[in-house]
């Protein structure tokens, strides 16, 4: 036992990013191989000995709600529910009630996909008496302007951050996968009723004090909140990159996809890596190239499907190529005239 069995999920984000696959349902439900992300969060959380979380809840909250109240994780699910967003850190504090006096816990983002040694970070946390401990990731160069950078001292504390830094005023490639380790004197720093954020707010606060330390995500970390690192995510499965339960891989002799209680005729060709839904209904001859397809979808005969992201309920008429289509869409050749 890892002597830490709480957690939050930061799940109140409204997640435009993603948009139009979050017009439906909230950011920490969108599937990757057909299970939504928190799903695999949460069973990640109860193998390391998590017993009780708490999620912050704002957009679509009732749809997060419903799915988890009654879960099979082994988790007490509880909840907060926002009437307006109050920021990574203002959202925290207002589970306070939750976590216990004197003792540590972990706080994730609920769009987070990573197979992070958790408990790794737990016991650096714990030797170093820091009041946070920060999961960082190395990743090239060429990327850092795309995240918030991490600068360690040789103790593996914090000494500088740096915001989405241009490639040659970067002062290191580690980065912040927004996994964290608090100690309950994290509250000490967080106002009531305000907005505000680790990173703009708090953490400057704790940097003054030498309080921040790290520990290294050698595994696999994506965060899914848009769309081109979604579908990444997606291939990265198929590659072998990360890893979680899902339903088996089917290898044809021209592609590999995942299905979850699907029925696909013999005469539909797969090309690549692709992901289908439950109740989803292919035609024949159909050709999925590439492309990821939620629940509930109709494709029609011999159309060629290559590249796409295709959400719930949709019925697809003709072929589509790179295109992202939210949940409800018919699309024809009908729709589509101006």
């Amino acid at each position: 036992m890892n002597g830490i069995n709480k957690a939050m999920v930061m799940s109140a984000g409204v997640g435009s990013r993603l948009e139009p696959l979050t017009k439906y349902i909230p950011k920490p439900l969108v599937p990757i191989a057909n299970r939504p992300v928190m799903d695999i969060l949460f069973e990640n959380l109860s193998k390391i000995g998590i017993t009780d979380v708490i999620c912050n809840t704002y957009y679509m909250a009732d749809k997060i709600i419903e799915r988890y109240s009654e879960n099979n994780y082994g988790l007490n699910f509880n909840y907060i529910k926002e009437s307006a967003l109050s920021g990574t850190a203002g959202g925290l504090k207002k589970c306070q009630f939750f976590f216990d006096k004197d003792s540590s816990f972990l706080v994730m983002s609920g769009d987070g996909l990573s197979n992070a040694d958790l408990k790794k970070g737990i016991e650096i946390h714990k030797k170093s008496n820091a009041i946070a401990t920060i999961g960082i990731k190395q990743i090239s160069l060429e990327e850092v302007q795309n995240f918030g950078v991490v600068v360690t001292d040789n103790d593996g504390f914090i000494s500088e951050f740096q915001e989405k830094p241009a490639i040659d005023k970067a002062k290191s490639n580690f980065i912040n996968t927004g996994i964290y380790i608090f100690n309950y004197k994290i509250f000490d720093y967080i106002p009531e009723n305000t907005f505000y954020d680790f990173a703009k707010d708090v953490f400057p606060k704790l940097l003054v004090e030498h309080a921040i330390n790290t520990f290294a995500v050698n595994e696999y970390w994506s965060d899914i909140g848009t769309l081109d690192q979604y579908i990444q995510s997606t291939w990265d499965l198929f590659n072998g990159d990360c890893e979680f339960s899902h339903s088996p891989i089917v290898s044809t002799s021209t592609g590999s996809y995942i299905i979850e209680d699907s029925v696909v005729p013999k005469s539909v060709k797969f090309i690549g890596n692709s992901v289908i839904g439950k109740y989803s209904n292919i035609g024949e001859n159909a050709v999925i190239e590439n492309s990821i397809i939620w629940d509930n979808v109709v494709i029609d005969s011999n159309v060629h499907i290559s590249n796409c992201v295709i959400a719930s309920n949709c019925e697809i008429k003709m072929d589509l190529n790179s295109q992202i289509v939210g949940a409800e869409e018919i699309i024809s050749s009908e729709s589509l005239k101006i």
